[in-house]
């Protein structure tokens, strides 16, 4: 049976943050994620876990100046040492939440950068990343991100980041496979999950289009959720979805894996 993880930076939005992982145990939730930790003290947040019973599944490293429109700088030429702390301020945090997952962003690459420099600062800067995180015993993972949703992000598709995951050449680098995206980007999700099986260190969902709770939409998720079964992949899911209305009046879709209103 697939393990879902409640993203709480889009889901229980009725409730303040470090109040969210009660709210998602009671529903059920055993693992969360989050786009961001950084606004609280990591000791906050483990405390919240731990009265919870939850395991922090994954969070993002530092994405620069997220309100001014930045999205990372792993591929952002010029930015390699601001880089290079926003590793060392993730995994700070990673081993106080116990974390074994890390998303570092590509970023927005304007139309001044030139493409082929980008590539070649984003494969050295996740090299870096990699070597850093598997000290401590810790997943790197690179997203692709539909250009619709986030227009200029570098990485857009499983073949592209299959591609840089190449070129790093680093055992702990594995591919954040976000269905939603995939859909938009690239379609074909079932062959795809089955093509990048043995990249996959995390995959997340959401309805197509909208971003929405997954029983909405285009793409067939009983059907998915199936195949991941079938195929032998026992990570997370992560549901980064926005609710329609209240979080807890959306989730009749997980019923039958275990999650529900409370």
């Amino acid at each position: 049976m697939p393990k879902f993880a409640a993203n709480l930076s889009m889901m229980f939005q009725e409730h303040d943050f470090l109040d969210r992982f009660g709210a998602a145990a009671e529903c059920g939730f055993r693992g969360v994620e989050y786009l961001f930790p950084y606004e609280w003290r990591a000791a906050e947040i483990k405390r919240a876990l731990d009265d919870a019973g939850l395991e922090q599944v994954l969070f993002n490293m530092p994405p620069g100046d997220w309100a001014g429109g930045e999205r990372g700088m792993a591929a952002i030429p010029g930015r390699e040492a601001e880089f290079a702390e926003t590793v060392e301020k993730a995994i700070e945090y990673a081993r106080v939440l116990d974390c074994p997952r890390l998303h570092a962003m590509a970023g927005i690459v304007h139309a001044g950068i030139d493409r082929e420099e980008a590539e070649a600062v984003y494969v050295s800067n996740l090299r870096h990343a990699a070597d850093a995180v598997a000290r401590h015993g810790i997943t790197l993972l690179a997203e692709p991100i539909n250009s619709r949703d986030m227009p200029g992000y570098f990485l857009n598709t499983s073949t592209a980041g299959r591609k840089i995951m190449a070129a790093v050449s680093r055992p702990n680098l594995k591919l954040q496979f976000d269905i939603y995206h995939t859909q938009i980007m690239e379609g074909d999700l079932a062959e795809r999950l089955r093509r990048n099986l043995e990249a996959i260190g995390h995959i997340q969902i959401a309805g197509t289009p909208g971003r929405h709770e997954p029983d909405i939409g285009e793409i067939n998720y009983p059907f998915l959720f199936d195949l991941i079964d079938e195929i032998g992949y026992t990570g997370w899911i992560g549901c980064e979805y926005r609710p329609r209305a209240e979080t807890r009046a959306g989730l009749g879709w997980a019923k039958a894996y275990g999650i529900s209103a409370g």
